[in-house]
């Protein structure tokens, strides 16, 4: 096992900065990514989600 010291570690995002928006991140409107259809299908590593806008304006993602 080789021993790693804080100057050769990789940075790790923390859970906290993680569920905030730090002005780096990617940003896109949500009525282009939903579409006129108010949902979306979104492939990752080959299982599909599904964004969509409830009539309250909420957005949701299911598997």
């Amino acid at each position: 096992m080789s021993h790693m010291d804080s100057t050769t570690m990789p940075p790790v995002r923390s859970q906290e900065n993680a569920t905030h928006i730090i002005p780096t991140d990617r940003r896109i409107s949500s009525q282009i990514l939903l579409g006129d259809e108010g949902r979306v299908v979104i492939e990752h590593k080959g299982q599909h989600y599904l964004l969509r806008q409830t009539h309250a304006g909420k957005l949701i993602l299911t598997k």
